[in-house]
């Protein structure tokens, strides 16, 4: 459905993007992962055609940005990190304007706003000004919009920015619905938004593509480490001490002291190193601490996520 072909884009003497490629399947949920600034936006703008590349294109449906823009964006619903909103309007003729203005005729934008108010649930302030709108509805509005000419391609640009988490959720539970018949991208600095969101998983920094694939994917590609997590009733230093001394521990963090005098200490060692589990084990029985959890913590998206950026500096 989208294709990206070596994309760059210079702003003066900054360069915001570094021949950057990739493809999204018909139907696929993609998250676009990055650091601010990483260079998320630009490109979002890029395969919307509100601003065109310095070097390479990127082909929509069949339609090239730079040879047929109108015909990219009739397929396009594309939702900025700024919402466009006429505050002064209300809500029925914000949606009504960029209806009219998408043109969808009478007939059919009654019929589409059936499905629009139930579908965003916006049914409550359907007749409000949006000035008077709280943010996670001005959220759900904007949406709306992008979703107004029923686009087979939709483009979130940072979809629950300021949102609550009660909102966050909502407009979750929303794309999930959408990516239902519809090719998704969505960008976001957020790990767990991807964890939750995204079939398959980009990641941008410094413009520059750092890795992409599924998330089993990406931590294959980063199991450079393993986490053990141990909790002992001792004092934090004595703990800290000892496990400072361990010769197959390459990172020690303490985590947590709980009231009942037990602490928590996670333990990084490398991957291929099967020896720091045994000697973990033999250190807690020879101090003889009373042991309430001995585990290896799995890779989550945090994890995968720094060691990507670390190794690709």
């Amino acid at each position: 459905m989208i294709d990206i072909k070596g994309v760059s884009m210079h702003y003066g003497a900054v360069q915001a993007l570094k021949n950057v490629s990739f493809g999204v399947k018909n139907g696929e949920v993609l998250g676009l992962l990055g650091p601010n600034g990483a260079g998320k936006s630009t490109l979002m703008r890029i395969l919307t055609t509100f601003i065109y590349p310095s070097v390479g294109t990127a082909v929509l449906g069949g339609s090239d940005i730079r040879e047929h823009p109108l015909k990219v964006r009739e397929q396009v619903g594309y939702l900025p990190e700024n919402v466009p909103l006429y505050m002064d309007m209300r809500v029925d003729e914000y949606l009504t304007f960029v209806g009219k203005a998408r043109g969808i005729g009478s007939l059919d934008l009654i019929r589409r706003f059936k499905w629009l108010k139930e579908a965003c649930g916006i049914i409550p302030i359907w007749k409000r000004n949006i000035r008077e709108i709280s943010k996670g509805y001005c959220q759900r509005v904007a949406l709306a919009q992008a979703l107004i000419h029923d686009p087979p391609v939709l483009i979130l640009d940072e979809p629950t920015t300021g949102l609550d988490p009660v909102q966050i959720i909502g407009i979750r539970t929303l794309i999930k619905d959408l990516a239902k018949d519809k090719t998704i991208i969505f960008s976001t600095h957020i790990l767990q938004e991807v964890e939750v969101l995204a079939d398959r998983i980009v990641i941008i920094n410094e413009g520059k593509i750092v890795a992409q694939g599924t998330r089993s994917e990406l931590a294959e590609h980063a199991m450079k480490y393993r986490y053990f997590v141990l909790e002992v009733k001792e004092t934090r230093s004595n703990v800290e001490k000892a496990l400072g001394a361990l010769m197959h521990a390459k990172e020690i963090v303490f985590k947590e002291e709980k009231p009942d005098g037990f602490v928590r200490f996670e333990i990084k060692s490398f991957f291929a190193d099967n020896n720091a589990c045994q000697e973990i084990d033999e250190l807690v029985k020879k101090r003889a601490w009373p042991l309430r959890k001995f585990t290896e913590r799995p890779y989550n998206m945090e994890d995968i996520f720094i060691f990507l950026l670390e190794h690709h500096k």
